[in-house]
C-alpha cells in the first residue's frame, strides 16, 4: 500500500471526502503515472543501445577509478532493486543491470557507484540525509499505525492531536524526500562526468545515459512535490484555512 493511499484512509477517517483532496489525490497519481511511464519507456529505449561492458564492469571500473577499494559491486535480486548500501560499502545492482551491456545498464551502475563516491567524500547532503533515516523510519511506522488504528475505528472524530501527530510525521518523510533531492542529482552529475572523461561511452550515448537518469531524477521530484502537497493540505485542513 502507497503512502498516497495510506494519507488518503486517514484522511476519510478524519474529515471525510472533499472534492478537492479528490483533485489533489488525482492530479498526484496523474502525474506520477506518467513521469513513470516516460522513466520506463526511455529505460527500454537506452538498453537496445549496446555497450561494451556489463554494469558490474562498469561500477568496478568507475569505483577503481575513484580510489575506491573497500566497495563491492554485488547483485541483488527484483527490478529496480539498485542502490547503494553505506552501512557495508555496497554497490547492489539488480540482476538486469549487473549483467547487461547497454547504456541503460551503465547508467544506473555509474549513478549508483555516484553514491559510493560521496560517501568516500563525506558529501554533507548524504551525511544528512543518512542521519535522517532512523527518524524518518520512525515516523513512517508512526503514520503506519495511525492508518491501522483508522481502519479499526478505535478513535473518535474529535480527536485532533492524533492527526496533528500524522501531519508531524508527514513534514518529516517530506523532509527527507527534500534531501534526497540534492543527493541524487549530485550521483547522476558524478556518473555522467566520469562517463565522459572515461571515454567508455561515445557521445550519443553519454547524451542517452544523461536522458535515463534524467527520467530515474524525476521521479524523485514528483514523489517529493506530491507529499509536499499533501502536507500542505493537510495543515490548511487542522489550521482550518479552507472549507470542504
Amino acid at each position: 500500500m502507497t503512502i498516497v493511499t495510506e494519507i488518503f484512509a486517514v484522511q476519510a477517517a478524519f474529515f471525510g471526502i472533499p472534492m478537492n483532496y479528490w483533485v489533489i489525490l488525482g492530479g498526484s497519481m496523474l502525474v506520477s503515472w506518467l513521469v513513470g511511464r516516460k522513466m520506463k519507456s526511455r529505460f527500454r529505449e537506452h538498453s537496445m543501445a549496446p555497450l561494451s561492458l556489463s554494469g558490474r564492469e562498469v561500477a568496478e571500473r568507475m569505483l577503481a577509478d575513484a580510489g575506491i577499494r573497500d566497495v563491492r559491486v554485488i547483485s541483488t535480486p527484483g527490478q529496480l532493486t539498485d542502490h547503494y548500501n553505506p552501512a557495508n560499502k555496497t554497490v547492489n545492482l539488480s540482476e538486469a543491470v549487473y549483467n547487461q551491456r547497454n547504456v541503460a545498464a551503465a547508467a544506473v551502475a555509474a549513478h549508483e557507484c555516484g553514491h559510493a563516491v560521496q560517501h568516500a567524500k563525506a558529501y554533507a547532503w548524504l551525511k544528512f540525509r543518512s542521519a535522517m533515516v532512523p527518524v524518518t523510519n520512525i515516523a513512517s511506522n508512526m503514520m503506519n499505525v495511525i492508518f491501522m488504528i483508522s481502519i479499526f475505528g478505535m478513535f473518535a472524530l474529535n480527536m485532533p492531536g492524533l492527526l496533528w501527530i500524522f501531519v508531524g510525521c508527514l513534514g518529516i518523510t517530506t523532509l527527507f524526500s527534500f534531501v534526497t533531492l540534492p543527493v541524487e542529482f549530485d550521483a547522476s552529475k558524478r556518473a555522467l562526468v566520469w562517463m565522459e572523461n572515461s571515454g567508455i561511452a561515445a557521445s550519443m550515448d553519454q547524451g542517452r545515459a544523461r536522458n535515463a537518469l534524467f527520467w530515474a531524477a524525476m521521479t524523485y521530484v514528483v514523489a517529493a512535490l506530491s507529499s509536499l502537497t499533501m502536507l500542505v493540505y493537510y495543515l490548511v485542513q487542522m489550521l482550518g484555512g479552507s472549507d470542504d
